[in-house]
Order: structure tokens, then C-alpha cells, then sequence
């Protein structure tokens, strides 16, 4: 391990573009099949490891829902969180904010109940094991109807207190921001805090309509941002967060080579950006294989990890107060 791969190990962070679902490792996702005696049309998980293969964003799409496919029982969604956690704290993460989608398992007639409540207990239990504290995002997912996504809401009524925010993903091309305006205003409402996939296969005018029509608090991904000037303006002034996703970029060929990644030219341009692993199952890394990845391919300092870092923590949903003590750490390892 390299001095920097140490410093990346240790640096502490913040995570806030996860979806638990897409942190199904194949070996897993063969335990959980036969679990469940559930028929996959894999023999080994070798089979399903090669089947993690593909080029572009609906490609990945289809195997995901396939696999989420296995996650039945509220004990199988804490197993597939504490799977994540354990990997989060090897890679020094303090906070991480997972997204999840209940329409994916709903749809098939699973409870709502089951999967949130096998989140919770893993959220609690990961507390107290790693010390990483963690929070709900609940994703719409976008190629669904705006009822589908108010359905979802109301659904969620019970544990509203046990979300912090509401979030957009899926197949983005086709689906704009504005399509979800009114849901994300009714969550808004209740006291949720917004965030939606915008500017990674989609334009810069979905990033525009995220900000405008959904009033989000930040950006997942963000990438095509950079095609429009004003908007980088804008967003750099308005210190709005990008959940940036270096691994995942190369994987669903947002861009053909990490020596191509923007995420050095955000930060030059003074946007808020942040690292992240996305689904890390699929796209070959958790956190630090992101931080280590793009680190590498554009010549990141110590000093632009630190300010990542430093990113994530200001762009996170926790209390002024915890962002704070999480700046002391991360001040004092710095320095350290």
C-alpha cells in the first residue's frame, strides 16, 4: 500500500451517493437465493460476477432490478447493509447517507415495512459495531409515474421521522426533474430534505429544472454541469454539493478514461464536488477505490482530498453542530 493509498484509507469521510441495493456483491446475491429459494439464472456466483457486465446505464438497470430480486425479508435488507457498513468503515467513513428504493421491492409485493425496518436495524447495529452513523434517503424511481411516487410517500408515512431526505434515480434520459415537481414540493412539505440524479446521461437543462422545480439541497452526479458556464457559475455561488461518482462515470461510459474526469476542473471551478461510490457492487469500488481511482488518473494533492472530504461533511444532512466535530477530525488528521 502507498503512502497515499494510507492517507485515502484513513481520511475520515462522509458518503452520500449510495444505493444500498447496488452494494449486492454476488456472493451475497448467490446466499440470498438460495436463501430464499429464489431461481436466478446463475450456477455460481463466478456466473453472477461475469453477468456484471455492461456498457451503459439501462444495461446496469436491467441486472440490478434483477438482482434486488433476491432481497425478500427484512433480515435479508439488514444483511445487505451491514455488508455495506463493514466496507464503509475500512474505508474511513464516519456518515453515510444510503439511497433506497421501495419501489423496486414493493412493486413485487414486498412490504414496505420489511425493507425499511431491515435498514433501521442494520443503521443502529452499525452504530454501535464501526461507530458510522448513517441516513434514509428514499428514491423515486423516475421512469415510474408521479403517482407511483406520491403512492411511495404516503407509504412512508409511518417513518417519515426515520428518513431525512427524498432523492430521483433511475433511467434518467426521458424522465426530466419537472416530471416529480410536485411530489418532491409535498415532500418538501413534510419536512424532507431533496436531492435528485441530474446532469449524468441527462443535460445541463435537467440540472437546471433540479434546481428550479425540485429546489433541490444538492446534485447527484452533476457531470454534464460543466457544459453550461452559467450554470457552473451558479452553482459554484449558490455552494450547491455534487455527489460525484468517478468509478461509476467509467463504468457507464459518462466518460471513456478516468484521465478524462472532470472532478479536478469542479473543484477548480469552485463547485462543492464530493466522491462517491454509487454501486460499488457493479462498478467495481467502494468509496476509497474512488478516492484512490481518480486520485491517481488526475493527479489529486493531499490538499484537494482534504477538501473533498472536507465536502462531504458540509454537504451531508447532519446537524451544524456533528458537521463541526467531523471538520475536527478531519482538521486534525490532515495536520497529523
Amino acid at each position: 500500500m502507498t503512502d497515499l493509498d494510507q492517507f485515502i484509507a484513513g481520511l475520515p469521510k462522509a458518503e452520500l451517493h449510495l444505493h444500498i441495493e447496488g452494494s449486492l456483491e454476488p456472493e451475497l446475491m448467490f446466499e440470498l437465493a438460495q436463501r430464499n429459494g429464489v431461481a436466478i439464472p446463475y450456477a455460481s456466483v463466478e456466473e453472477v460476477r461475469a453477468a456484471y457486465d455492461f456498457s451503459n446505464l439501462q444495461d446496469f438497470l436491467d441486472i440490478y432490478y434483477a438482482g434486488a430480486d433476491v432481497l425478500r425479508t427484512r433480515a435479508d435488507f439488514h444483511d445487505l447493509a451491514m455488508a455495506y457498513f463493514a466496507r464503509a468503515a475500512a474505508d474511513g467513513v464516519l456518515h453515510a447517507e444510503i439511497m433506497f428504493d421501495p419501489q423496486t421491492h414493493t412493486d413485487r409485493g414486498i412490504a414496505f415495512e420489511e425493507v425499511i425496518e431491515g435498514l433501521l436495524s442494520a443503521m443502529a447495529a452499525a452504530e454501535v459495531e464501526y461507530g458510522v452513523t448513517s441516513q434514509l434517503i428514499l428514491s423515486f424511481l423516475r421512469h415510474l409515474s408521479e403517482d407511483a411516487a406520491f403512492a411511495t410517500l404516503e407509504m412512508a408515512g409511518p417513518w417519515l421521522d426515520r428518513i431525512a431526505a427524498v432523492g430521483l434515480d433511475s433511467s434518467e434520459v426521458g424522465h426530466p426533474p419537472a416530471k416529480f415537481a410536485r411530489v418532491f414540493a409535498a415532500a418538501r412539505a413534510r419536512g424532507l430534505r431533496i436531492t435528485a440524479h441530474a446532469g449524468e446521461e441527462g443535460p445541463p437543462a435537467y440540472v437546471h429544472e433540479a434546481l428550479d422545480m425540485l429546489g433541490v439541497d444538492r446534485i447527484d452526479h452533476g457531470n454534464r454541469a460543466l457544459e453550461d458556464e452559467a450554470l457552473v457559475a451558479r452553482l459554484a455561488q449558490e455552494g450547491m454539493t455534487l455527489t460525484v461518482c468517478p468509478l461509476s462515470n467509467l463504468k457507464l461510459c459518462v466518460v471513456a478514461d478516468l484521465a478524462d474526469h472532470p472532478l479536478d476542473r469542479m473543484l477548480a471551478a469552485g463547485l462543492k464536488a464530493t466522491v462517491n461510490s454509487d454501486d460499488p457492487a457493479y462498478f467495481g469500488g467502494y468509496v476509497a477505490d474512488n478516492y484512490r481511482a481518480v486520485a491517481r488518473a488526475r493527479g489529486l494533492s493531499r490538499g484537494d482530498l482534504v477538501t473533498l472530504a472536507r465536502n462531504s461533511f458540509t454537504g451531508s444532512f447532519l446537524p451544524p453542530e456533528v458537521v463541526a466535530r467531523h471538520l475536527e477530525t478531519l482538521d486534525a488528521y490532515a495536520a497529523g
